[in-house]
């Protein structure tokens, strides 16, 4: 069988170079070139490849060479391009752009020192070679591989190349070497100090080792040079929003806006940074603005309807929030509009939203469900919630927001083997979710105190730490709050005061408050009760809705 990948198959005719090939009979065959052609042209690409890089090795073949790899590059795997692009080279060795290619098939296939070699002998032939077409899509995923170019790039002299210096300073970079990699961007900058890339990267390699204030004088500098650069303007807006700077992001949005007029996406960032400054009076001109363009209708919807609920205008807020049609913003829409109905007290305007997003948007018909159940549970309708659930739940059986709604409302004990079913089905659907195994832990410390299981599991979801994915803030609370009251029916007090104490000190809640108090009774500390009872009556109010509590914003 013909082995396709192989430049030496002898099939058809020896590829590798004969004893005569010298001789002006050892140039391509133009019958063999349009037997190939014919071959590619079927989709017979494995002959055509097999006859094209035989006829490549003859003399003055470069553009069937050339015609060779491209089919290669399309058909086999970057390795045996390589190998057939390294072989050709090694023939013709004074072929300068059989360099590029070797070397940007030897970065793909991660033949780092291949690549280097290579590299290397472009750049003693000409040190400020143009090597952008070689780096496109080689940068490596792993680690591993990205250290391995670098130790591959490291003995390159490559002070006089732009391409190869930002490799370099991006790699030493991101292994948090930012004091080399300043000397190799610099080294870019030197023959492009103009390009609007290496100048961020650069940004970014001082935020490492200088102050805010460097920083922003080398964008500043940049600026100068590249006045009309809309990415250098973006960049430095968002280092200042990053810096909490945000009076200064305006003011620079500001001009940028009077800059590019029409750029809906300076406009739409100009208009969010207003609103979060409240300069409502120019985020909303901005979104009016924006609102002219078809594209960004829904958005400006959206944001002019925040701003209005900022303002405290809330019949304004609920014109425009209705008025979102774009699917990915829908949902948080009308959420926010049954919110300001609820604010009102005017519950059938609420479930009147909910019912009209179903018939609008089916898409979120479950979501609609399960909202309208909070309301009725809220309203202490829970029976009434309850059924509205299982009557969805049939209609969206495999739902599973709508089953966890469900399960939410049953009560741990009257409704335990129910609830027990509902939760063990939506974790075998879902083994990993932490929402589901915290309700499981409640259920199970509900009917058994000290229950060694829903102790795991409750105390495995306050050990996920904060950079993990899973990671919720809220659930981490209730996970606490969890542990805590099975230590107050187990009256250990102090155990309630160490999971407690600090989550309510950083992010108090009625909650967490209410069984520190428990707690500090129970040790007798009547100092911490009073100091304790004092705080949760002034920031709770008990039972007096807080307007800025209700209100979720963007």
């Amino acid at each position: 069988m013909v082995n396709k990948n192989s430049i030496t198959d002898t099939s058809i005719i020896e590829i590798t170079p004969s004893s005569d090939f010298n001789e002006p009979s050892n140039e391509p065959s133009l019958y063999a070139l349009l037997d190939a052609e014919f071959s590619a042209n079927r989709d017979d690409t494995e002959r055509a490849l097999i006859i094209y890089k035989q006829q490549s090795f003859k003399q003055d073949a470069t553009a069937v060479f050339e015609r060779a790899l491209s089919l290669s590059l399309r058909n086999d795997r970057v390795e045996e391009s390589l190998q057939f692009a390294k072989a050709w080279q090694d023939e013709n060795p004074d072929h300068v752009p059989a360099w590029f290619y070797v070397a940007h098939l030897a970065l793909r296939a991660h033949d780092y020192d291949l690549a280097g070699e290579t590299l290397n002998r472009i750049l003693s032939y000409d040190p400020r070679a143009d090597l952008s077409e070689i780096l496109i899509g080689i940068y490596p995923n792993s680690d591993d591989d990205k250290r391995e170019l670098l130790s591959a790039l490291q003995p390159i002299a490559s002070e006089k190349n732009a391409s190869l210096s930002v490799l370099k300073a991006g790699l030493l970079y991101q292994f948090n070497e930012p004091e080399i990699a300043i000397i190799h961007i610099n080294h870019a900058l030197e023959q492009q100090p103009d390009y609007v890339p290496f100048i961020t990267l650069k940004a970014d390699i001082l935020r490492k080792i200088e102050t805010p204030k460097a920083v922003l004088d080398h964008l500043s500098q940049a600026h100068l040079r590249n006045a009309n650069s809309k990415n250098l303007y973006l960049y430095e807006i968002r280092y200042l929003l990053d810096l909490k700077q945000n009076e200064q992001a305006w003011q620079l949005l500001l001009d940028a806006h009077q800059r590019f007029a029409d750029d809906a996406e300076i406009t739409l960032l100009a208009a969010l940074v207003s609103l979060d400054i409240e300069k409502y009076a120019s985020a909303d001109q901005l979104l009016n603005t924006l609102a002219k363009n078809s594209a960004y209708l829904d958005q400006s919807h959206y944001y002019l309807g925040i701003s209005a609920e900022r303002q405290q205008n809330f019949e304004q807020a609920k014109y425009y929030l209705n008025a979102v049609m774009q699917e990915d913003l829908v949902l948080e829409a009308r959420r926010k509009v049954v919110a300001l109905d609820l604010l009102n007290d005017d519950v059938d305007a609420a479930i009147a939203t909910l019912e009209k997003m179903r018939r609008d948007f089916s898409v979120f018909a479950p979501d609609s469900f399960v909202l309208q159940a909070d309301i009725l549970w809220q309203q202490n309708e829970s029976a009434e919630a309850l059924l509205l659930l299982t009557k969805a739940a049939r209609k969206y059986p495999n739902n599973e927001m709508l089953l966890f709604a469900r399960a939410q409302l049953l009560d741990d004990k009257e409704d335990y083997i129910v609830k027990r079913t509902l939760l063990n089905h939506l974790q075998a659907l879902d083994p990993t979710n932490p929402a589901y195994q915290l309700s499981y832990a409640q259920l199970l410390l509900a009917n058994e105190r000290g229950s060694e299981q829903g102790l795991a599991l409750a105390t495995a979801i306050i050990q996920i730490r904060y950079d993990d994915p899973r990671y919720d803030n809220e659930r981490h609370l209730q996970a606490l709050n969890v542990l805590a009251s099975n230590a107050l029916a187990n009256e250990n007090y102090q155990q309630i005061i160490d999971y407690l104490q600090s989550p309510y000190d950083v992010l108090p809640t009625l909650r967490s408050g209410t069984l520190l108090l428990r707690a500090y009774q129970g040790l007798g500390d009547n100092e911490k009760v009073d100091a304790l009872l004092a705080d949760l009556q002034q920031r709770f109010s008990f039972g007096q809705h807080n307007i800025n509590d209700r209100i979720q914003l963007y």
